[in-house]
């Protein structure tokens, strides 16, 4: 079995994963967050929306979190994960560490740790881009970034519709024109997913006395999640581009 034989068998397995109905846990844990959510302070929910709002806009339109240099090209699949691993590895001690930090810092601080742990996440997904090959320099690569940030952290109920405009990227695109994208990009599905996904573990760094701890661990599995849905998706692309999915 060749090496993409192998990563297709795992994406199948992930595709399930992904399509699966959410079960009685993922309701309850809906129901939960929920109520979690009225516990926040109504400037945090605020500060966390705007934040959210104001890096979408700058993924789309903006430019700085692409990398320096070109994209990696005629390169085996099996050598971009290697890299694809290893900066995730140095992105998961970036991210614990900046977690650690500011759980140490109670309330003040953990509202800091949302914008700063979601620019590490985007800048990444462009490292993560440009080693499987894409240019993040296209706008539709940054679309592209977008919608894989929102299947890592969207509800089971929500990530099927996700997975399958990733799946069918080309037709997807064409319904999210640059002029028109803030419009139809669904930005506030998108962070009330994001804030549900990740509320419970940052709840927790705000405590005193343990927040460090928690944000350290919260961040660092954050980002391991996101490394996994990131790599599946550009691992989908190059083997649907090769005719091998």
């Amino acid at each position: 079995m060749t090496y993409e034989e192998h990563i297709r068998k795992e994406l199948l397995h992930w595709r399930k994963k992904m399509l699966k109905t959410p079960g009685l846990l993922e309701k309850g844990s809906k129901a939960i967050q929920g109520k979690i959510n009225n516990l926040y302070p109504q400037k945090f929910l605020d500060a966390l929306t705007g934040t959210i709002k104001r890096l979408v806009r700058g993924v789309l339109f903006g430019l700085e979190y692409i990398p320096k240099g070109k994209p990696l090209k005629n390169m085996d699949l099996s050598v971009r994960d290697l890299r694809a691993l290893e900066v995730l590895k140095t992105y998961k001690r970036v991210a614990a560490a900046e977690g650690a930090g500011t759980g140490a810092g109670g309330f003040v601080l953990g509202i800091a740790d949302f914008p700063a742990l979601i620019a590490i996440k985007l800048k990444f997904l462009f490292e993560l881009a440009h080693i499987y090959g894409y240019s993040t320099e296209d706008y539709k690569e940054r679309l592209y970034i977008l919608f894989v940030f929102q299947l890592a952290f969207s509800s089971q109920q929500k990530r099927p519709l996700v997975y399958h405009k990733l799946v069918h990227w080309e037709d997807t695109v064409k319904d999210y024109p640059q002029s028109q994208a803030m419009e139809k990009f669904d930005w506030e599905q998108f962070q009330v997913e994001y804030r549900d996904a990740i509320d419970l573990r940052k709840m927790l760094q705000m405590l005193p006395g343990i927040g460090a701890v928690v944000g350290l661990i919260a961040n660092y599995g954050l980002l391991e999640d996101l490394g996994k849905v990131g790599m599946n998706c550009y691992r989908m692309r190059i083997l649907q581009e090769k005719g091998l999915y």
